[in-house]
């Protein structure tokens, strides 16, 4: 991985939640801000007469209220649609093959932005998970991350075994903190990222040195008996 393995920084898990908050509820709480911004700015505006310029203003606080809020609602909608996965939905996915063909995908964004997008570890890793959920799961940490990835800079993804468990770790340098921050679109990709990674059953783990930002994901590796297993089927 990159140059953090050697700086010893203590595992923050959750750190982008207030402890003891779930998502939803972390979300639910945000919204509250700009919805109470939103009335105060409405309820000034028909105290009484203004200028024209006033007017104008006052509209367009709303409207940059509005579309915070409109985030917010998006970001709700999306972990609501996270249901539990279905038996029938499970299957065995290489989760390194996904992890490439995501990032792929990204290259052109990545290089708009000259930043370096490079994915580390050859080794079959497969895991049980529904495949599309997972697929949708990589592309929103991978996408976020860039986003938030410093112009000039690397986006690393490295995956491996280890003790029975997948690691994939996303590392990237931080660029500047995006509007609305911690509430911009890519900071709640990479929330609605964490918890669907967590209904996976996987660990989610975030640590900060200066500006190098790393997500560390565990989940179980699946084991040879089970890629063979006649419920699951040969390795897709």
């Amino acid at each position: 991985m990159s140059g953090t393995g050697s700086q010893r920084a203590p595992h923050r898990r959750n750190s982008s939640l207030p402890k003891g908050r779930s998502p939803l509820a972390h979300l639910l709480h945000a919204l509250n801000q700009p919805l109470t911004g939103l009335q105060c700015s409405l309820e000034l505006a028909t105290a009484g007469p203004r200028r024209t310029e006033q007017y104008i203003r006052t509209l367009r606080d709303a409207l940059d209220l509005t579309g915070r809020m409109r985030i917010l609602v998006e970001a709700i909608r999306d972990l609501s649609d996270g249901q539990p996965m279905e038996p029938e939905e499970i299957e065995i996915c290489l989760l390194d093959d996904l992890l490439r063909d995501t990032a792929d995908g990204l290259l052109p964004v990545a290089a708009t932005r000259n930043i370096l997008l490079s994915v580390v570890g050859n080794a079959p890793l497969p895991v049980r998970a529904c495949r599309a959920r997972l697929e949708g799961l990589i592309f929103r940490i991978l996408d976020s991350a860039l986003s938030l990835t410093l112009e000039g800079t690397e986006l690393r993804v490295g995956a491996e075994a280890k003790h029975g468990e997948v690691w994939v770790v996303v590392s990237w340098n931080q660029g500047p903190s995006p509007d609305h921050s911690p509430f911009s679109r890519p900071e709640l990709g990479l929330l609605i990222a964490q918890a669907g990674w967590e209904q996976l059953g996987a660990e989610w783990i975030t640590t900060r040195v200066e500006n190098m930002q790393t997500c560390t994901i565990r989940l179980p590796l699946a084991s040879f008996r089970q890629t063979h297993d006649p419920d699951f089927g040969d390795l897709k």
